[in-house]
């Protein structure tokens, strides 16, 4: 589903007071209510593998909300996988889970905005990741302690922007930033606030979509743009053609959908790799035997995502193939709540933080039809079209 209004901020914040109201309402209730489009959306076997995810997000939880982590950009997925399926804090089945997570996000938040209590090369990771989460909770409760912190983190993003546009994994400045996906985490945080009636310098958004695009490379190596356009060619990780890969060719799609340049000829591009990579999914264990995720969580995040903001025929021919890959890679241990109902990762991450990570991915992928996350509601931004100069 393609953005295709823009609101003002009067409108969001209205459309935001009537969804919280809305989803209340639901939750309490103990209904869901979709949005889904149709069936081909969700399935009675996608409904189940979400439920069981957030019920093992739930129970493998902790009293401090951080599923002993101290990485607050995974503690911040976690409550993101609630919040894709209508769950408020404090509210209905599972509001104590994402308010105890939220929670432990807040509590943690530096003086300086940084959202981030683990080795300052985690930084900007962390750091992004838990801004759009936030971006997206205050979107949904209108909680004003959510919106100090969440301003402050915003001003920091902006602050540590590298001269390129880019951003490095400290929260520092330096002449270049270091690859696309700290772009791409940051890209997320800053749309998400903007859906939620913040304000970014046009200055940042700008620059950073020029990073953005210097990721891209032609498999021939032209650098014209021209030449570019003739032949295949995707985003990858560094500037130069460094590491193409699928996660990638998403990420980039994301950046230009998120920053608003949804003419840009590299998203067909990028789109034709990701739809012939998902048409492909298969089964595969992970190290320890158990199914899981080839390609790992961070993939399936921006592949739905990129498929998502794009819509049409990719979302519509390739959800559905990442859905079912995703229900048949849950793990089914009955009687075991360490195991049952998780998804484990086949290459980033392992052992608890993964299992972490990589259930919360796949409940927020299983949730998007859902559409109760603000970032999944809004119009197209008119005011972040901003054309560089290549």
């Amino acid at each position: 589903m393609p953005f295709t209004a823009k609101l003002t901020i009067a409108t969001r914040l209205m459309s935001r007071l009537l969804f919280t109201a809305g989803a209340i309402l639901l939750v309490v209730a103990g209904s869901r209510s979709s949005h889904a489009e149709g069936n081909w959306e969700i399935t009675p076997q996608s409904e189940a593998a979400l439920e069981r995810g957030l019920s093992w997000l739930a129970q493998n939880q902790g009293a401090e909300g951080n599923w002993e982590s101290n990485d607050l950009g995974l503690v911040s997925m976690g409550a993101l996988a609630f919040l894709a399926d209508g769950h408020l804090p404090g509210r209905g089945k599972y509001g104590q889970n994402v308010e105890r997570a939220l929670n432990y996000v807040l509590t943690h938040a530096k003086p300086s905005g940084l959202l981030n209590m683990a080795d300052a090369h985690r930084d900007m990771y962390n750091h992004g990741l838990s801004t759009f989460v936030l971006g997206q909770a205050y979107g949904m409760t209108n909680d004003a302690r959510i919106g100090g912190v969440l301003e402050r983190a915003l001003k920091l993003i902006a602050n540590t922007q590298c001269r390129d546009g880019g951003w490095d994994y400290q929260a520092s400045v330096q002449e270049n930033g270091h690859d696309l996906s700290l772009a791409v985490m940051q890209a997320k945080a800053l749309r998400s606030a903007v859906d939620s009636g913040f304000e970014v310098p046009p200055e940042v958004i700008k620059l950073a979509i020029k990073d953005v695009r210097d990721h891209y490379s032609s498999r021939g190596g032209q650098q014209n743009e021209n030449d570019q356009q003739r032949e295949p060619g995707q985003f990858t990780y560094m500037k130069g053609g460094g590491n193409p890969t699928l996660a990638m060719a998403a990420a980039g799609v994301v950046c230009l959908q998120e920053f608003g340049q949804y003419d840009d000829w590299r998203i067909a591009k990028n789109m034709e790799i990701i739809a012939a990579h998902v048409q492909q999914l298969n089964r595969a264990p992970n190290r320890d035997g158990r199914p899981g995720l080839p390609g790992g969580a961070y993939t399936i995040y921006y592949v739905a995502q990129a498929m998502y903001q794009v819509g049409g025929k990719h979302w519509k021919n390739g959800y559905p193939a990442l859905r079912d890959h995703l229900v048949a890679c849950q793990v089914r241990a009955p009687g075991d709540i360490h195991q049952d109902g998780c998804w484990h990762d086949t290459q980033y991450l392992g052992g608890p933080p993964g299992d972490l990570y990589c259930t919360a991915v796949a409940c927020f992928t299983l949730a998007i039809p859902n559409r109760y996350l603000p970032i999944l509601q809004e119009g197209k931004i008119k005011q972040y079209q901003v054309k560089t100069k290549e």
